[in-house]
Parts: structure tokens; sequence; C-alpha cells
């Protein structure tokens, strides 16, 4: 079957990074803070070539993984280490036609964002960009980050949004800060998006969530009932919560065919997208498994036309 793999990882050539901290192994692999970043796949574009012949996908959307975001760092330190990370995404897909990056914009230093993002914003090797949602990325509907949601926006940009780490200890045993910490990361940032008006505001950003879109199904309910019964706090809204959520899109790496369903009734049947995030163990080979019982013509419009209209290529989309 045709269509874009939107969720997908590699790790950039750092050879020519000369930054504190950041090296580079015999085996080609990155060491940051001294901890080699895996798994070894990272490192092999061919590979990821390789899965988008077994799932039989033409593209596959890629993204530097969360271990490469570095929240840590001061803005200048970030400033120089995103401009290495995303040369380097490029420098790994070069010549590579099937393999299509977005660039990292580190939200917790928004006018760093906002710099590197005028850096590559002409540069159509991009498919869109990818930012945090949680770890240290702040509040994506703080005031600091307004204009570039207002750049985004005019420039009718496709943003992913993947978690970064749960800082919550509750979650360190039972490897939580991945089984529940990143869902839940993704929804307290659609959150903000909601009720800040960053959705409402902003029409033009296709924005993309991974892993089914975190919980966001399972509450955005609680979320409409909280506005309808003008709780304290909850902002008058238009879009109300569950017609803000039907302009995101979100990949089906649910590993639950029923949690796809919700995700189909709460988002549309036009906002579901193909995910494997490849090739992490949570992820998929065979991203095409959780929507292939709503039959092939459904199937094929989630890996096809979905996937064009969130990365902006398809004709009249909004």
């Amino acid at each position: 079957m045709p269509g874009i793999d939107m969720h997908a990882h590699l790790a950039p050539d750092l050879r020519s990074a000369d930054l504190p901290g950041v090296a580079v192994d015999g085996d080609g692999v990155a060491v940051l803070g001294g901890r080699r970043v895996g798994p070894p796949d990272l490192y092999h574009p061919d590979r990821l070539e390789n899965h988008l012949d077994q799932a039989g996908l033409d593209e596959a959307i890629v993204s530097v993984p969360p271990p490469f975001y570095r929240q840590g760092l001061s803005a200048p330190e970030s400033a120089a280490w995103v401009r290495a990370v995303n040369d380097g995404l490029l420098a790994v897909v070069a010549d590579r036609p099937r393999l299509t990056p977005l660039a990292y914009l580190p939200f917790e230093h928004p006018e760093v964002a906002l710099a590197e993002y005028d850096r590559i914003a002409a540069d159509d090797r991009w498919a869109g960009v990818v930012g945090a949602a949680g770890g240290d990325a702040g509040p994506l509907d703080g005031p600091a980050l307004h204009p570039l949601w207002q750049r985004l926006d005019v420039d009718r940009r496709t943003v992913q949004l993947h978690p970064a780490h749960s800082a919550d200890p509750r979650l360190e045993p039972y490897y939580l800060a991945n089984l529940l910490g990143n869902p839940v990361e993704t929804t307290v940032a659609v959150a903000q998006l909601v009720f800040g008006g960053v959705l409402g505001g902003h029409p033009g950003i296709r924005f993309v969530l991974v892993h089914c879109g975190g919980c966001v199904s399972a509450v955005v309910g609680r979320w409409e009932r909280g506005h309808t019964t003008t709780r304290p706090g909850v902002p008058v809204l238009s879009p109300t919560p569950a017609e803000a959520v039907r302009a995101l899109y979100v990949d089906n790496l649910a590993h639950d065919p029923k949690v796809v369903d919700l995700a189909v009734s709460v988002f549309g049947a036009d906002r579901l997208v193909l995910g494997s995030d490849w090739p992490f163990p949570m992820g998929t080979d065979a991203p095409s498994a959780t929507v292939a019982h709503r039959g092939a013509d459904y199937a094929r419009q989630v890996a096809t036309d979905n996937a064009a209209r969130a990365l902006g290529r398809a004709p009249g989309i909004r």
C-alpha cells in the first residue's frame, strides 16, 4: 500500500559539531554528556528505508528523538545545538528522497526557536517542524511563544508535537515514564493549546500528535463538560474543546484498534495518519495494522490523503 509513515526517527550526523559535551564514538553513535544515544538503527537511514519497503510505504517523515532535545541547555548553548542537530539531520537524509525531515525547535527557549525557524523557513527540504510536549518545554500557551505561533500560522506550517520526558518522580518505576508519562505529557500540551486559545487563534498551523494523541481522546469529553458548566478558571472558548481538537492530526500508534476507533470518533476520520515510531521498541513494524479492520479503502486514505493534508500537500486544505 502506498503512503507515508508520519512518525519515524533518525539521529543527526554530529561529526562536525564542535560543542561541549557532544562526541561521536568509533561506531558513529552520538555521545551526549558521556552517554551513548541509541538504539543502533537510529544511525542507519538505509534501515529506515528497508522498514518502508517492508511496510509497503513510500516515505517517512523523520525527526530526531527526545534524547537529542537537550532541554537543559542555556539559550546560547541551545542555539548552537539546534543548528547542529538540524544541519546534521539534513546531512543524514541527503540524497534519500523517501526520507523527509522535520526541523527541531526548542520551545523552552522561544527566542531561540523563532530564530532557528527563521533560519530554516525558506528551505523546502523540511516537511515542517517538531517540538517537545512537556519535559522542560514550559507552557505552550505562554506569551513568549506567541510570536512563534504567529509565524507558523502565517506560513501554514506542519508542527509535530513529540513528548520529551516526564519530570514526575512517581513514574520512575515500571517504565511508567514512557508507558504513562509520554501520553500524559502530550495531553497536557494539548490542554494548553486548547484552553490557552492557541488552536483557535492559529488555524493555519497543522498540529500532528504522536502516540495517537496521548490521552486526549479519553478526556476531551471532560474538558467539554468543564467548559459547558463554566468551571473556575475555564475560559469561554470558541471553538469549544471538543471542536478545537478536531483541528489536530494524530497518528495511529495506539497498539489497539479500539483506541484508534475512539481517536477517529474524537478527531475525525480525515485526521488520522500512520505512525510507526521507528526504530524504538514502543513502536511498530506494521503501522497499518491498527486501521486494517476499518477496511482497505480507509487504510489507504489514512496513509495517503490524510497524510497529504497533514503535510499541506493536498489541494484545498485549510
